[in-house]
């Protein structure tokens, strides 16, 4: 059995997804999630400290996956190239769901600071994800855009033929 706190953060994973930041509300998570009034507010003061939260979970969990896909591919090149493939793979996964963070971030004002701190530190962390892999500030991050795009693009018509262009297009600028 699972503690109160994993569940509310894996039924704020899955009401977000569904739903949205702001059409989800605190009663309904700690409704769904099984877990006393008391124990979500043990744990979280405000919604936004939960999405604060889920996001730091979800940021781990997305590179966790991200570095097990990658984990064979033996040199900077395949692995940037293979990225791409990590994009097909999560939205296999999550149907196509898009980034948590973006879609956060379409929700919120943007003088929420304690929630866009966190989604702009993990775009940070992907950028530089990119430039540790190549070492080349002007290609790294054209290749980081790329990606973004590609994660925005696939979403919006749910299928991966942007992924597999971009793919090329960044074989092509690497090798």
């Amino acid at each position: 059995m699972k503690s109160p706190r994993e569940r509310i953060i894996e039924t704020t994973f899955q009401l977000f997804a569904r739903q949205g930041y702001n059409s989800t509300g605190i009663n309904q998570i700690i409704s769904e999630a099984e877990v006393a009034r008391a124990s979500f507010y043990q744990y979280f003061k405000s919604k936004e400290d939960l999405c604060v939260e889920f996001l730091n979970v979800r940021h781990e969990y997305w590179f966790s996956e991200l570095n097990t896909f990658l984990a064979k591919e033996k040199d900077s090149t395949s692995k940037t190239i293979k990225a791409f493939d990590f994009l097909i793979y999560m939205n296999e996964k999550e149907n196509f769901r898009g980034c948590s963070f973006l879609n956060i971030l379409s929700e919120i004002p943007m003088d929420n600071t304690k929630i866009l701190n966190v989604i702009q530190s993990h775009k940070a962390d992907l950028r530089n994800y990119f430039l540790e892999l190549l070492n080349d500030n002007e290609l790294s991050d054209h290749i980081y855009m790329l990606f973004e795009s590609c994660i925005i693009e696939s979403q919006l018509f749910r299928s991966n033929e942007l992924i597999e262009k971009s793919k090329k297009i960044v074989t092509h600028l690497i090798q």
